[in-house]
Parts: structure tokens; C-alpha cells; sequence
């Protein structure tokens, strides 16, 4: 072979790989959609509509513990001093319990079901949920890989006292924090990565992070990452107590000069996932894209759970690289925020000092967080944030903190382009098209750090139809009578919610989006006021 021909195959072979090199880049670069949520969080918000509703009006989600989980004056004294009690007796529960769950509809035995951690029947729950919203669950996608991802932090379910002799077969599948994933994806048929993770309360964002590195790395076609929480046992609030990590008055009073701890609270949040190319090719509902994220540890600091700001810095910083984004483009930071004398502080002061680089007054850096709705949700806390963050992207507008009067003075915001969101307020789009950002960041007590970066999705073009049909079909279904019904009742809430929202999309997507189940209804419509009163009808049937 001459020279010439050595030379020409060696440069074939070097633009190959430069080729390859490029697609491998992009993949692992890709942005990362949010095509679903679920969610089932204190104050009542059991559908992510009913999760905005609460944060946009401001409501609170705190109460006294309920009568089904302990006798709260039992446990509690407001003496700190007292051995063996807790000095509150709030938190964020869950307004049905944590124990309610249809156990027919996932084809559990009632057997296995009485013996389930209540934190795996709230994960098949808003699993479900998420991948139902995002389409995933219609039949058609039985042989794509769908991973799951879950952030759970123990069991306060193992912590309740019970006789040796009443254990089951079920009992050490339905305690088991590995389970709690992997009966996600044998109950939903799902044949991706299946893992459980703790860092304490970052574990659902490592979860949400994990995830996306797995997508890009081709492991998945799509995920479902999240985390759950749940309060059984008086055990962990007694013990948070002698700590003296909790509010008295149960209240998470976020960058406030009166914080003095947080509100423990319990739920679960998880998120459907997508790599954003895929998304558009199937045409998913993408609510918002995940550019980037990153992950590290405190290292040490002067106590195991103190917050380390340097560590905080940088992995924002990180994150901002991954996510190929200029600190100045992030406008709104949807903080860890537990409402401690300590951690407020740090994380402000940490976060200002990469994202308010070469900021103005003029366009402020808006902060915020969810615990002072909800309370800490603990392994579910950072998912929680990332949650409304992507209702905030949908609806243009950031929810104001609750229990905000008077900035502590040691965030030191008044020398800072930073705004405390105080109360509800426009998130306009950008005049020079540049999409509207947010971090979120969730810390956990372990000393893991997580934080992700995301962003409005691309404007979609309207797709070129045809003549409009002169009717629609819209087919409903459930396990049930009584589930068909409140289908029906969901589907005309939401229509009520959504009066944009065209008559064809809500048939095509309730009818081929959707799984469909033994108990059917079906309607040919021509108009959205004949499927309002069908609907309306069909909820109220007997």
C-alpha cells in the first residue's frame, strides 16, 4: 500500500472517530426532559394541580399529628429538658393517611399489602402517577427499558412495635428499602435500572441526578426518580428533639431571623424522565428540561451535620458546567431552606456568591422553598423542590415564601442583588429569548450535596393538521365502577382547570395515552360542553 493510500486511510479512520467522539459527547450532553409528575404531598396535594394550588395561594400545609400514627400528647412535653418526649407535636401529613391505598389496582394480595412499608404504596402511587401524565404507560412502550430511581431513607414502619410471631411471608419484602424500587418496576413491569438510594434529605435529587446520568448513558429510555418519606413512629421525632433540629411551633421559617428549625414532614414526588431527543420524537408533554447537575460531599467540617459553604459553591459551580450556564442566566434559586439558624445562612451567602456574580440589582437573583409550605419532607425534600420549580416554569410565576417577616440578619441579603420571594410573583420570559432558569438544591444531613439545573423548554411550533373532525372519541377506563367514576370526576376537574386546553388533544391523550382496564366508558363528542356533562354524569352514576 503506498503512502498516499496510508495516509488517506488514516485520516478516514481519525474523522471516524472524531464522529463517534462527537455523538458520544452530545448524548452525554443531552438535556433531560420532564415529560410527568406525581406526587402526594401534605395540605391535601395528592395531583401536582392540587400541589400549585397550594403553594400560589399560599396555604400551609402543617398539622397536629394525627390520632392514626401516635397520641400525640403522649410523646410530646414543651420542656426541652424532658427525657424521652418531643417539644412539637406538627408536622406535614399526609391529609389521607399514609396507610390508604388501593391495593386491587396494582394486583396486590391483601395480605402483602398489610405487610408493605406505607413509603412502597405511596412510590406505586405517584410512580404511576408520573408515567401515566407522561404517556408512558399505554401499552405501546412494553419492550422500551424504563428505569427507576428512588431516595428513601430507612423505615420508621419497622420502628412500630410488633410481636415476632405475627411476621409473614410478605414481611421481609415489605419492609425492605431495596424493594421499595424494585416493586415499582415489577409491579408496573418496568426493565431499567431499579435502585435505592439514602443520603438522608438529599436522596430523592441524587436519585433525579442519577437518573439522568443513566438516560444519558443509554441504560434507560426512560425513568421515573423521585423520593418518599413517610412519619409512623414517634421514635425519629423524639430523637430529632433531643437534637433540637425541630421548630416548636412546626413551622419552617425559611431565611427568617425567628428560625429555629424545621418541620419534619412526610410524601412523595416523582418525576418521568426523557432524553429530550427522544421526548420530541414521541411527542411527549415536555414541562421542563434539565440541562445539568452535579453531586458532592461537605468533607469535614466542624460536625458531622454542619453544612460546608466552599462545598456548596462548588458544586453549584458544577452544576452551572455541566449544564453549559452563565451564573447570571439562573433566576430563581429553589434553596435547600430548612429554616435553621445555621444552614440559612451558609446556603445563602454559598449560593450568592457564584450565581450573583456580575448581577445587578436590577435583575435579582429570586429565592425560595418549599419547606415553608410543606415542611422538610426529608428523603422526598429535594424532588419536592424540583416539582414546583417545574410548576413555576409552567405557570410563570414563583410562589412566595410562607413565615417570612424579618430576613435574619445574618444572610446579609441587604448588600445582595438577592430577593427573598416573599409572595407570589410573575416569572416573565426573557425579551432576548434566553430561556428562564432555576437551581435547585437539596443538602442532605449525611453531607451529600445535590443540585440541578433547569430550564423552560424550546417553544413548540403548532403542528400542521388537517380539517378539522367533526367529532371525537374519548374512551375512559379503570380497575372498577367506583374508579371509573372518579376518573370521570378527575378528567372534569381538569377540563375546568383548563379551558385552553383543545377538545381533540384531550381525547387523543385520555384515549391513546392512557392504559386501559376491564371497566369502560366511551363517548363520541363533538363538542367540550357534551363531554363536560357526560363526564359530569358518568362521576355521579350509580
Amino acid at each position: 500500500m503506498t503512502d498516499d493510500a496510508l495516509l488517506r486511510r488514516s485520516l478516514d479512520a481519525v474523522r471516524t472517530l472524531r464522529e463517534q467522539v462527537g455523538r458520544l459527547r452530545a448524548r452525554t450532553e443531552e438535556p433531560v426532559a420532564v415529560v410527568g409528575l406525581g406526587c402526594r404531598f401534605p395540605g391535601g396535594a395528592d395531583t401536582p394541580e392540587r400541589f400549585w394550588d397550594l403553594l400560589r395561594e399560599g396555604r400551609d400545609g402543617i398539622v397536629d399529628v394525627p390520632a392514626d400514627r401516635w397520641p400525640g400528647e403522649r410523646w410530646y412535653a414543651p420542656d426541652r429538658d424532658t427525657p424521652g418526649t418531643a417539644y412539637t407535636r406538627r408536622g406535614g401529613f399526609l391529609a389521607e393517611g399514609a396507610h390508604a391505598f388501593d391495593a386491587s389496582f396494582f394486583g396486590v394480595p391483601d395480605a402483602e399489602a398489610r405487610e408493605m412499608d406505607p413509603q412502597h404504596r405511596l412510590l406505586l402511587e405517584a410512580s404511576w402517577q408520573a408515567l401515566e401524565h407522561a404517556g408512558l404507560l399505554s401499552g405501546t412502550r412494553a419492550e422500551q427499558r424504563i428505569g427507576v430511581f428512588v431516595g428513601i431513607s430507612g423505615s420508621e414502619n419497622a420502628l412500630r412495635p410488633r410481636p415476632l410471631r405475627d411476621a409473614g411471608p410478605y414481611t421481609a419484602t415489605g419492609s425492605a428499602i431495596s424493594v421499595a424500587a424494585g416493586r415499582v418496576a415489577h409491579t408496573l413491569g418496568l426493565r431499567g435500572p431499579a435502585l435505592a438510594v439514602d443520603t438522608a434529605c438529599s436522596s430523592s435529587l441524587l436519585a433525579v441526578h442519577l437518573a439522568v446520568e443513566s438516560l444519558r448513558r443509554g441504560e434507560c429510555a426512560a425513568a421515573v426518580a423521585g423520593g418518599v418519606s413517610a412519619m409512623l413512629s414517634p421514635a425519629v421525632m423524639v430523637a430529632l428533639s433531643r437534637m433540637e433540629a425541630l421548630a416548636a411551633d412546626g413551622r419552617c421559617k425559611v431565611f427568617d431571623a425567628a428560625a429555629d428549625g424545621y418541620a419534619r414532614a412526610e410524601g412523595c414526588g416523582m418525576v418521568a424522565l426523557m432524553r429530550a431527543g427522544d421526548a420530541a420524537a414521541v411527542r411527549a408533554p415536555v414541562l421542563a428540561l434539565i440541562r445539568g447537575s452535579a453531586v458532592n460531599h461537605d468533607g469535614r467540617t466542624s460536625g458531622l451535620t454542619v453544612p460546608n459553604g466552599r462545598a456548596q459553591r462548588e458544586l453549584i459551580g458544577q452544576a452551572l458546567e455541566t449544564a453549559r450556564t452563565d451564573p447570571h442566566d439562573v433566576d430563581y434559586l429553589e434553596a435547600h431552606g430548612t429554616g435553621t439558624p445555621l444552614g440559612d445562612p451558609i446556603e445563602v451567602r454559598a449560593a450568592a456568591d457564584v450565581l450573583c456574580a456580575g448581577r445587578t440589582s436590577e435583575a435579582p437573583l429570586r429565592i425560595g422553598a418549599v419547606k415553608s409550605n410543606v415542611g422538610h419532607l426529608e428523603a422526598a425534600a429535594g424532588v419536592a423542590g424540583l416539582i414546583k420549580t417545574v410548576l413555576a416554569l409552567r405557570h410563570g410565576e414563583i410562589p412566595g415564601n410562607l413565615h417570612l417577616r424579618t430576613p435574619n440578619p445574618r444572610l446579609g441579603v441587604e448588600r445582595l442583588p438577592v430577593v427573598l420571594n416573599d409572595r407570589t410573583s410573575p416569572w416573565t420570559v426573557h425579551a432576548d429569548g434566553r430561556p428562564r432558569t432555576a437551581g435547585v438544591s437539596s443538602f442532605g444531613f449525611s453531607g451529600t450535596n445535590v443540585h440541578v439545573v433547569v430550564t423552560e423548554p424550546p417553544a413548540v411550533p403548532p403542528r400542521e393538521t388537517g380539517p378539522e373532525r367533526p367529532a371525537h372519541v374519548l374512551a375512559l377506563s379503570a380497575r372498577d365502577p367506583q374508579g371509573l367514576r372518579e376518573a370521570a370526576a378527575r378528567l372534569g376537574d381538569w377540563l375546568a382547570r383548563h379551558p385552553e386546553a383543545a377538545l381533540a388533544d384531550v381525547c387523543h391523550t385520555t384515549t391513546a395515552r392512557r392504559a386501559h382496564f376491564a371497566h369502560r366508558a366511551a363517548l363520541v363528542t363533538a363538542s367540550r360542553g357534551e363531554l363536560t356533562d357526560w363526564l359530569a354524569g358518568l362521576a355521579s352514576a350509580d
